[in-house]
């Protein structure tokens, strides 16, 4: 689809995953398109950026899954974050360097420092500021989703994960109430065709 990387996960504002971080770094690192992806963002190299969300919940639940091709992404989402730009004309300068770097990848790259601005117009309620990229990840509508790793210059994995990994290792789909509401989490489960796709999930009303 769409690369000798040496271990190491860094922790900061996330919460550590119990469980199952070897197998998360051995999914994400024996995945050809995700590494791709992951050193196309490093070397664009937007400020505090991290591919995560369906990027990552695809790869991990194929590979669950034992599919013999990767499932097809609407997008590969890079979050970066950039208080001193936050028009649209920074995201889609991000986009074009990505672009060059990796043709052919379905690049979406939104700057979270932005997000209070759009969300309002889009989905009908407020939203705070954002702080950083890690804390837009923890704000994503799905545990699973709430994931994102960095490949640093050094090979090492920065992995971010709010909730833990066992949601997304464990197969299970979980609404995250941060920002998403019920009809969005809905929404996404149907748009996103997550029962048919990975038939092995666990999918958890939302309450």
């Amino acid at each position: 689809m769409f690369g000798k990387q040496r271990s190491g996960f860094r922790r900061g504002d996330e919460n550590p995953a119990m469980s199952g971080n070897s197998r998360f770094e051995e999914i994400v690192r024996t995945t050809p398109w995700l590494m791709d992806a992951l050193a196309a963002a490093r070397d664009v190299d937007a400020p505090d950026w991290l591919i995560g969300a369906g990027a990552l919940r695809n790869a991990v639940w194929d590979r669950l899954h034992g599919f013999a091709e990767p499932t097809s992404l609407a997008d590969v989402d890079v979050g970066f974050f950039d208080p001193a730009d936050l028009t649209d004309a920074r995201d889609e300068e991000v986009e074009v360097a990505l672009r060059a770097r990796l043709p052919g990848v379905p690049w979406q790259a939104k700057n979270q420092a932005a997000v209070h601005l759009w969300y309002p117009k889009r989905f009908g309620f407020q939203v705070e500021p954002f702080a950083s990229t890690a804390e837009a990840i923890a704000t994503f509508p799905e545990t699973a989703t709430s994931v994102a790793v960095r490949l640093e210059s050094d090979d090492s994995l920065t992995v971010i994960a709010p909730y833990g990994l066992d949601d997304l290792l464990a197969l299970v789909h979980r609404h995250n109430p941060r920002r998403a509401t019920v009809e969005i989490y809905e929404q996404r489960l149907a748009t996103k065709r997550i029962a048919e796709r990975w038939p092995r999930v666990t999918i958890v009303p939302a309450s």
